[in-house]
């Protein structure tokens, strides 16, 4: 089959960057009046999630230094739902996959599955909080804001999600995710009962730019989650990286993983969703996807992966089903992990979905080529999709054309 030669581009969005990550933290800390949230010889839970957030190795050790030098006693929560397998070591290890150790942050890391009851809803649906966190002195929550990859709502990915799914582990995102009305009437509904219920002291909320880099923090009070995040879940969405072509006849993703996004691959880049009464994105418009691999810090979750069409057998070969499985049952979302047509390498997957194009000529397919949905400041755009979208001025090609090459086992170089 013959190819059409790709376009190395470079997509350009606007875009703040934090160039002093500690020093930003610290001040927020410092505004928002950690000194006099924490009481000498406190108890904190230092809240750390399952997620490949732009230094979040250095914002969790400066949170855990103010809290020390406050007089606190902190230490790491995993706050991640069923994530890392919903076992309290398969917790550990995720965020030792993101440096974050006893060693790295200079106090204990402590997990539990354990959670209490702190209320219920209207409707009878209890509240659940991770046991640690409710036997602490007090709670600071990190997280990044950003929109969400299965639901809409004031609320999405963010602290109020960590608070209320992260910190029910197993069981409460279980109910969570299972609930009638669904994340968006829930997170802010178990959100307030939790505020008024658990020592939450503190909220650090983390927006990312389109190049994967901190690009805003702020310290919240718990009486500033209701209204503020939903004004950073807006500039988060504005901001955010995405594709900058329309009418994609194939888009190849090298890796997908946890790290990158809680699907593996973020819905809101792929325009893809497939869940029941949820509209699919009307951008950017892909015919077929295919995913080459996973990432090695996903540790085998391959949520997400049946959101393609086709994958590779190296992908394949390397998910955890007992992780992966753990993940879709909480979230109910059981398709994100169905297992899409596998073929034996990157080439024979390329040239599989192009063969269901049904192109009278190959050459003139549509394809865009990244690393995965995170890392979109470069990417590959064949010669005819990049000649539909040469006039648009954020984006500029950085190199001649060039064929697509694979190796001599069919890796794609």
């Amino acid at each position: 089959m013959q190819l059409p030669r790709m376009v190395t581009v470079g997509q350009r969005f606007p875009a703040h960057t934090i160039e002093d990550v500690p020093a930003a933290v610290r001040a927020q800390l410092e505004q928002a009046g950690i000194t006099a949230c924490v009481r000498p010889g406190a108890r904190i839970a230092v809240c750390a999630g399952s997620r490949g957030i732009a230094d979040i190795t250095q914002v969790t050790r400066t949170v855990v230094d103010a809290v020390l030098q406050a007089g606190g006693r902190p230490f790491i929560l995993p706050a991640m739902g069923s994530h890392g397998g919903a076992t309290t070591a398969g917790q550990k290890q995720v965020l030792a996959g993101y440096n974050i150790t006893p060693e790295s942050m200079g106090c204990p890391v402590e997990a539990s599955m354990d959670v209490r009851q702190v209320g219920s809803l209207d409707d009878g649906t209890p509240v659940l909080v991770n046991r640690l966190a409710l036997e602490s002195d007090g709670i600071i929550v990190i997280n990044r804001v950003k929109p969400h990859t299965s639901f809409r709502g004031r609320f999405e990915s963010g602290l109020m999600k960590m608070m209320t799914i992260g910190l029910g582990s197993h069981k409460g995102a279980t109910i969570a995710h299972s609930h009638k009305d669904g994340l968006a009437s829930l997170i802010p509904a178990w959100g307030s009962v939790i505020m008024q219920q658990a020592p939450v002291l503190l909220g650090v909320a983390l927006l990312e730019n389109a190049y994967d880099q901190l690009g805003r923090i702020e310290a919240l009070t718990p009486d500033q989650f209701e209204w503020r995040e939903p004004e950073l879940l807006q500039e988060a969405r504005n901001t955010m990286a995405r594709l900058l072509v329309r009418d994609i006849d194939l888009l190849i993703v090298e890796r997908i993983g946890k790290d990158i996004s809680g699907t593996g691959m973020d819905t809101n880049v792929i325009g893809r969703m497939l869940l029941p009464g949820v509209p699919e994105p009307e951008e950017p418009g892909v015919q077929r996807i295919i995913c080459l691999d996973l990432t090695d810090k996903t540790h085998g979750n391959a949520n997400g992966v049946g959101l393609a069409d086709i994958i590779t057998r190296k992908l394949y070969e390397r998910i955890n089903f007992q992780a992966t499985y753990a993940n879709v049952f909480t979230t109910t979302f059981l398709n994100r992990a169905n297992i899409p047509v596998i073929m034996e390498t990157d080439q024979k997957a390329v040239e599989a979905a192009l063969g269901l194009l049904h192109l009278e000529d190959s050459r003139q397919a549509r394809i865009a080529r990244i690393k995965n949905t995170l890392e979109l400041g470069h990417i590959q755009l064949s010669e005819p999709l990049y000649a539909a979208a040469a006039t648009n001025p954020n984006l500029t090609r950085l190199e001649d054309p060039q064929e697509l090459t694979f190796d001599a086992g069919g890796t794609l170089v």
